[in-house]
């Protein structure tokens, strides 16, 4: 039998090792939980019983950026970040100290590095060149701009933020999805790379410059260089953010709720493109929507080419339209434009002039042209795919 001195001792070495396995597992336990929360996770330990629970965060997720004067990408990397469940109760931390970045669970345009599986999206490296296409082969290869920190945030959450702004009475099927998700970047994110990174928009020196761009307006909320007004920065940032906001909404939403549900009139058009006219270069649709981009699409998905010349149209009661196609969907180009007889002229002469009765007018570029009945603008149509110009 043991004396009393010996149980002592087996007592003590009992609860030494009780408090080493203890230690071990509070060390592990931090150990995993700090892979997904640096810095931010309280662990409490019970010296009664030897259990480790998890007390709860010391702080909140952070989002780190760069202090000082802001610009609409890292603007717009946050506020799409704070879309998103993980991130939308998260401080925004903005500093260049790179101690606090990297308590930080997720830093944008700031830190010198590029590294999704650490959470790392700053785009100012010298060797740093990538784009959509390059980091999303799968998408295709015309997304060549260089991406900024609001590109790289979209990369690779811009599907997720997307779900988030999906009304629950309209589900996105993947492949509408993957849609919008192109749409937006082409319409929205892309210009802001663009403009972050100094791409110039055309390889001339333009012939008009455009100041009043998203980028502009966010970049005017920074106090002037001689304002001697004290400002808080983060009050700012944050102005900045809901600025953003309002057009970022608008842009998923118009192409979830406007441009998306004209597809499918666009293909029936396209399907039955020959049934209006034997050269099934016209094609028509019996209300006003948005077709350009959806045709371009649709004609590459299709396969059939660049053949459609002309749109014909009812615009309203009484009006129809006659519109030729531009040679891409923001261009005033087209592929054939209405007969150049008739450009800038107008109602009685242009009938006149035309031998169609009912005109209206044709754009003085001959990229449009208006008829009260839709048997005008079908012969205007037909008229001027004929015409030899």
């Amino acid at each position: 039998m043991l004396d009393v001195d010996g149980l002592m001792l087996a007592s003590s070495i009992g609860q030494f090792v009780k408090l080493i396995i203890s230690v071990v597992a509070v060390a592990s336990y931090f150990v995993h939980k700090s892979v997904h929360k640096r810095g931010a996770v309280r662990i409490v330990w019970d010296s009664r019983n030897g259990e480790i629970r998890d007390g709860g965060n010391w702080d909140d997720d952070r989002i780190g950026t760069h202090d000082g004067v802001f610009h609409c990408d890292e603007v717009l990397a946050c506020y799409m970040l704070k879309l998103l469940p993980q991130y939308k109760d998260a401080d925004i931390v903005r500093t260049r100290d790179m101690a606090k970045l990297n308590d930080c669970d997720i830093v944008v345009d700031v830190g010198a590095v590029f590294d999704h599986a650490k959470k790392r999206y700053d785009h100012h490296q010298r060797e740093f060149n990538e784009t959509l296409s390059s980091l999303r082969p799968e998408l295709g290869d015309k997304y060549n701009i260089k991406l900024s920190s609001a590109g790289l945030v979209y990369t690779y959450y811009g599907e997720d933020v997307i779900k988030q702004l999906v009304p629950s009475d309209l589900p996105l099927a993947a492949k509408d999805l993957e849609v919008i998700y192109k749409k937006v970047y082409q319409n929205f994110i892309e210009e802001i790379d663009a403009i972050d990174n100094g791409v110039p928009i055309a390889s001339e020196e333009p012939r008009y410059k455009i100041r009043t761009h998203l980028s502009s307006r966010v970049a005017r909320l920074n106090p002037e260089w001689n304002s001697k007004s004290v400002v808080n920065m983060d009050e700012i940032f944050e102005k900045a953010m809901v600025l953003v906001s309002e057009e970022f909404l608008h842009t998923v939403n118009y192409f979830m709720k406007v441009w998306l549900p004209a597809r499918v009139y666009v293909r029936e058009a396209l399907d039955n493109r020959f049934e209006i006219h034997k050269s099934g270069q016209i094609v028509e649709f019996t209300e006003r929507f948005p077709w350009k981009e959806h045709l371009f699409d649709l004609e590459e998905e299709m396969n059939i080419g660049h053949e459609i010349k002309y749109v014909i149209f009812n615009d309203k009661p009484n009006s129809w339209r006659v519109q030729a196609v531009p040679v891409n969907p923001t261009s005033f180009v087209t592929r054939k434009p209405l007969h150049p007889k008739w450009w800038g002229v107008r109602d009685e002469v242009l009938s006149e002039v035309a031998g169609i009765a009912n005109c209206v007018f044709c754009h003085s570029t001959g990229f449009i042209g208006g008829n009260t009945t839709r048997n005008g603008a079908f012969e205007m149509a037909v008229a001027s795919l004929e015409s030899e110009t």
